[in-house]
């Protein structure tokens, strides 16, 4: 599958330029977020935006944090599990994808996980470590 990176290039300039200086972001939260156009079998977004859910795993300063993409792929595999229903569909969390952005990526915050679920995937990801 051919990647219009350049198409993406444009908009990423877009987004570094925006202002988000009153945005906040908590652990646990669920946001629509930019994650652009990737490399090899690195997660993208999808749509004209670009965009997929991601899951906020640890804030690391006010503009960045540590995020988890989430998928609608029924995939069984020990690093993706089941966190239930996100924007009306089933998701799992993408663990071998997560990745520091920056919070000019987040478009719309649409839920929150709950803790006992996001206690298991933080679980998971210490297991890594």
């Amino acid at each position: 599958m051919k990647k219009d990176f350049d198409k993406w290039n444009n908009k990423k300039k877009k987004i570094h330029e925006e202002d988000f200086l009153d945005l906040f972001f908590h652990e646990r939260e669920i946001w629509w977020c930019s994650l652009g156009l990737n490399v090899g079998n690195e997660q993208d977004g999808s749509g004209d935006e670009y965009r997929r859910p991601v899951v906020i795993l640890k804030g690391l300063s006010l503009q960045t944090c540590w995020v988890i993409p989430l998928t609608t792929s029924m995939l069984l595999h020990p690093l993706r599990p089941s966190i239930g229903i996100v924007d009306g569909k089933e998701a799992k969390a993408l663990i071998s994808q997560m990745r520091v952005i920056d919070k000019k990526r987040f478009v719309k915050k649409i839920g929150y996980l709950d803790q006992e679920t996001f206690d298991a995937v933080r679980k998971i990801v210490k297991g890594l470590l």
